[in-house]
């Protein structure tokens, strides 16, 4: 598959209908991240798993107990679909988002898709992005995992510290130059530290293509 290394972007959908199909834990994982987002949130599929049932019966979510139609993208500006199973809807659901211009992420098929979801480290109001590019999703759910031990709890507090000081420099100086000092004076002394190991099967064929 050819690598697409896309453009990252920050999507703004606090209030904006939002469709995800699919109703499994996959599903759910999208559903939640839309909803932090303030996304207003329609899930699409015949069945739902236990966590989707409760954000259903205490109207976070709206639900659609059905499959997919084209009239349910009206007023959406993105739909994620989790159905990995049938490539003949993923592509026919692909044609309608270019159609309809539409954002559409089908997870794990980029070739159907006119948005790709990365991996998101998430604490506090920090945000981490991890893209492969779609070619090793497998090492971005890794990445991830250990960036999230790596920054831990007490990261959420500090961007709390920060941002209550910059409202404060905002409001005490006005001058810009200033504030710019202060505010990257705050963060000095900060900084991420660790190493990479790499998996024995790829040291051994570096190994080999070095001998």
């Amino acid at each position: 598959m050819e690598a697409n290394p896309g453009f990252q972007v920050s999507l703004d959908v606090k209030g904006r209908l939002c469709l995800v199909l699919g109703g499994d834990e996959e599903a759910t994982d999208k559903v939640h991240r839309l909803l932090e987002a303030g996304a207003k949130v329609t899930v699409i599929h015949p069945s739902l798993n236990d966590a989707l049932r409760k954000l259903t019966a205490s109207a976070k979510v709206i639900h659609r107990g059905r499959l997919f139609r084209s009239t349910d993208i009206e007023g959406a500006c993105l739909v994620i679909n989790t159905l990995r199973s049938n490539l003949d809807f993923s592509k026919s659901l692909y044609e309608l988002a270019l159609k309809e211009r539409f954002l559409l992420c089908s997870t794990d098929q980029p070739q159907y898709s006119t948005a790709m979801l990365p991996a998101l480290v998430s604490s506090g109001h920090l945000r981490c992005a991890i893209s492969t590019s779609g070619v090793a999703p497998a090492l971005a759910s890794r990445v991830r995992h250990d960036l999230e031990q790596l920054f831990g709890g007490e990261i959420a507090a500090f961007m709390d510290w920060l941002a209550a000081l910059r409202e404060q420099t905002l409001e005490a100086q006005p001058d810009a130059e200033q504030r710019r000092l202060t505010l990257r004076g705050a963060v000095e002394g900060f900084k991420l530290t660790g190493s990479v190991e790499y998996p024995k099967a790829w040291m051994e064929e570096q190994a080999k293509r070095s001998g």
